[in-house]
């Protein structure tokens, strides 16, 4: 192939593997976890665009594998106590949590209620807890985090 076809091959491919490209989900899910369309989906309690990878929350469970994605992990603190009585299966152990490692880009989760929340931080709806993997000192498991924020009364 002369270096002319070469070059028109390459232009002539190059919106197609643009689209197909474009076909999958975009960064890294758990299996089992929807995909969160960054700056898009909004939050299921207090409705603001999901935008700040590093904080973000996904929920999903019940008969119909239901989906909820919020922006904080305080909002999906509250919405889980709000909610208790719509949805039973918030306490099921079925039903899957997931939050963004605060230390990664939105592409690295965690199992909510198994991770260790830092405060101090600056989130999007200012319960300011991002989660990490590993205990550090001044870090709240799951169960100390949610006592914290739900004492904020937002």
């Amino acid at each position: 192939m002369d270096r002319r076809r070469f070059i028109a091959a390459g232009f002539a491919l190059t919106p197609l593997a643009a689209a197909l490209s474009a076909c999958g989900p975009s960064g890294a899910w758990p299996e089992g976890m929807a995909e969160i369309k960054w700056d898009r989906d909004t939050c299921a309690r207090c409705s603001m665009v999901i935008s700040d990878r590093r904080f973000a929350a996904q929920m999903r469970g019940g008969e119909k594998s239901a989906v909820f994605k919020f922006d904080d992990i305080g909002c999906a603190v509250f919405w889980m106590r709000d909610k208790q009585q719509d949805y039973p299966w918030l306490t099921d152990s079925a039903t899957r949590f997931w939050v963004a490692d605060v230390t990664s880009a939105g592409d690295k989760w965690l199992e909510a209620r198994k991770a260790q929340y830092a405060g101090g931080k600056t989130s999007p709806m200012a319960y300011n807890y991002g989660a990490i993997a590993y205990a550090q000192a001044g870090a709240f498991d799951f169960e100390e985090m949610r006592q914290h924020v739900l004492a904020k009364g937002k």
